[in-house]
């Protein structure tokens, strides 16, 4: 709790500094209009709040003067995110299960560091996580990637995680392992990028919320492999096979969840996604992740037509020539 205090109390002397520059910069009075929004906007939050914590008792921490006071200076930002869209599931349903305090908490640093602007309406939902399209501070379309912090789905997932030395010290409270899971996935996204492969550009990551590329159009993502017809398969199933090759060999990297679900179909060309399960070589389930992997591959390239066995395609991503694949350098 001590950390979560200091958090907030960073984040108040913050806005209380930059509330005393714009006083400061605009000292004229409000006109009778500006004033009357500005009255709207307060009872509008305010009612916003009272009615969450008088239905739901872990929103009470919102009625706190200060709290009140953050989420006021982002609600107008995560409205998408809270009751607009093209999806019948975007309800206040949406608000209890992913936006929860230390959520509202992280997407307050990510909009006061420049990193994120807006949330504007959700394009996934799954079992871990919701994912909405955002803008950052330049206007550019980014994903963000909110993972839940109030269910026991990440206990399912220990085996991911369980093994691999980049994540030592586990503790298993679950928002321990919320905030490792996320980590994780980041890093994985990181260290495919930076290999070539297509995968999302990871950009940001504070505690449960993920930022990366966006995929898609301004108003819908872009669809998932399982959902397009592949006019010509063998391409993509070549592409998708030095994926899993180079993502052995040189990445030292094994998906774990390689599917026609995980992988989207963008500017006519395949883009993996949900790396949060990948594992290293030295994993002690990593050669069995990579024949789940391949399996899947081979499973999709035959209902597409193409004849190719999982011993073949095994020896391929094991032998495959890959003297023409370099690591980029950082940025």
């Amino acid at each position: 709790m001590s950390r979560s205090n200091d958090d907030w109390d960073e984040l108040s002397e913050r806005t209380r500094q930059r509330r005393k520059t714009r006083k400061k910069q605009n000292k004229r009075p409000m006109s009778l209009d500006d004033q009357a929004d500005a009255d709207f906007d307060e009872q509008h939050t305010s009612k916003f709040v009272e009615d969450l914590a008088g239905k739901n008792s872990s929103f009470n921490w919102m009625k706190d003067e200060r709290n009140k006071r953050m989420f006021k200076k982002i609600e107008n930002r995560i409205q998408g995110a809270m009751g607009t869209g093209t999806y019948d599931w975007v309800d206040r349903r949406t608000f209890d299960q992913v936006f929860d305090r230390l959520t509202l908490m992280s997407l307050y640093k990510m909009m006061n560091s420049g990193i994120l602007d807006t949330l504007d309406f959700p394009i996934a939902r799954g079992k871990e996580a919701h994912v909405f399209h955002g803008t950052d501070h330049d206007g550019q379309s980014v994903a963000v990637k909110i993972f839940h912090t109030s269910n026991a789905v990440f206990k399912n997932l220990m085996q991911y995680i369980e093994g691999d030395p980049r994540f030592g010290g586990l503790r298993r409270r679950h928002r321990d392992l919320v905030d490792i899971w996320v980590r994780k996935e980041h890093r994985n996204l990181t260290r495919l990028h930076r290999w070539g492969l297509p995968v999302p550009r990871p950009i940001a990551v504070q505690k449960n919320i993920l930022v990366m590329e966006y995929l898609g159009s301004e108003t819908q993502p872009s669809p998932k492999l399982r959902d397009v017809r592949i006019e010509n398969p063998q391409p993509v199933f070549d592409e998708m096979l030095e994926f899993l090759a180079v993502s052995w060999q040189k990445a030292d990297l094994v998906h774990g969840d390689f599917s026609p679900y995980n992988i989207l179909w963008h500017n006519d060309a395949p883009i993996v996604i949900d790396v949060g399960q990948g594992v290293i070589l030295h994993h002690p389930k990593a050669k069995e992740f990579l024949v789940r992997d391949v399996t899947r591959l081979v499973e999709w390239a035959n209902k597409n037509g193409i004849d190719i066995t999982l011993a073949d395609a095994m020896y391929d991503v094991l032998e495959m020539d890959l003297s023409h694949v370099h690591r980029m350098e950082e940025e």
